[in-house]
């Protein structure tokens, strides 16, 4: 029996399981079950790697976004519209082998708007190169995953699962777990909260069926067996998504309104331009990035290169952004901005920068 006929028949026997107290640590072994299985064929052997196509993408820009959608969907329109750009006939609207890299410039950063192939059922398995696809999602910063309106809850439904079962979390946390592997003295189980989800013989049999047998385990959160399964394989991405419902001229204002309201949704119309400039403040949100500029002595700021970094940056990371040394001969910023309670206000190493911020940093 092939990976793939141990998953389906996994997922049948998980899907026709009744869960209750009694089929729980059935359940959990099924679940660690499914995810082993799912990572051999997401890695297969050297061998039948070299034979494929590669498919890889260069990273550009301060942020990587990826537009994730099925077929058709509206996701070129959506990037050329959010651009204000007219070259909509020179990109195909449907394609399974090739994208599109977008570059978009908003609030001083240069962000790469990353089209990919269109992504059909099974893109897990491997159909229409959806593997290589979704391994390309992974190095994304945030995920927009672009919905046909009109078609309801489906599409985003099957998106989901299809990102699910090759590690991609959406607007996840990762879970509050230390795990450590150990090379003896058995399996140490502590947790700081009451667990709901899981025991500690469920812990041993998801550990057992990995092949663990001397680790510690230690609940600072009241996790599920499928988020400990993720610590156990450790390479699980965890990012934010936006999902974004096209053709919304083309539904009732009740359904635009409902759609509106859910969390991470934000409504739009390529093809009448609607509610675009929402789309953009989403998504620079999300992103999180933080513009900073830098002032020499005696002159005036320079607005027109701008320093992007991490929400929550310092100083020591703008040090480290203008030159790798400069941090060592640090002796003190003058900050101007809303991070400051009066400008210029004199801080260390240790201040955290805000957006549109401007720094002058003196040297020993």
């Amino acid at each position: 029996m092939g990976i793939l006929e141990k998953i389906s028949e996994i997922e049948k026997e998980i899907a026709r399981t009744q869960k209750n107290k009694a089929t729980e640590y059935h359940l959990g072994l099924l679940k660690a079950k499914l995810a082993k299985y799912r990572a051999q064929l997401l890695e297969p052997s050297k061998s039948s790697a070299a034979k494929g196509e590669g498919f890889d993408v260069m990273k550009s820009g301060d942020a990587r976004v990826a537009l994730i959608g099925f077929p058709s969907v509206g996701k070129v329109s959506a990037a050329l519209h959010v651009l204000g750009a007219s070259r909509a006939a020179e990109v195909p609207g449907t394609r399974l082998s090739t994208f599109h890299s977008f570059p978009l410039q908003y609030k001083g950063a240069n962000i790469q708007l990353l089209d990919l192939p269109g992504i059909i059922e099974g893109a897990a398995q491997g159909k229409g190169r959806g593997r290589q696809v979704i391994a390309v999602a992974r190095t994304a910063d945030v995920v927009i995953m672009m919905l046909d309106a009109t078609k309801g809850e489906v599409q985003r439904a099957l998106l989901e699962k299809e990102l699910e079962s090759v590690g991609i979390r959406l607007n996840k946390s990762k879970p509050n777990i230390y795990f450590k592997p150990k090379k003896g003295g058995g399996i140490s189980f502590n947790s700081t909260v009451t667990l709901t989800q899981c025991s500690e013989k469920l812990v041993q049999l998801i550990l057992h069926e990995y092949k663990i047998f001397n680790a510690e385990v230690l609940f600072r959160e009241d996790c599920s067996p499928d988020e400990f399964i993720d610590v156990i394989v450790g390479n699980r991405v965890y990012m934010p998504c936006l999902y974004v419902y096209n053709k919304i001229d083309q539904i009732s204002m009740e359904e635009v309104d409902r759609l509106a309201r859910r969390p991470h949704s934000v409504v739009i119309s390529c093809g009448m331009k609607l509610n675009l400039d929402y789309l953009l403040e989403k998504l620079w949100e999300y992103l999180a990035l933080t513009c900073i500029y830098t002032k020499k002595r005696g002159q005036r700021p320079d607005f027109t290169d701008a320093i992007i970094l991490r929400k929550g940056a310092s100083v020591e990371h703008v040090c480290h952004r203008i030159h790798r040394s400069l941090a060592s001969q640090f002796k003190y910023a003058l900050v101007w901005g809303t991070s400051t309670k009066y400008s210029p206000q004199r801080v260390g190493l240790t201040h955290m920068m805000e957006h549109e911020d401007v720094i002058q940093i003196v040297k020993k």
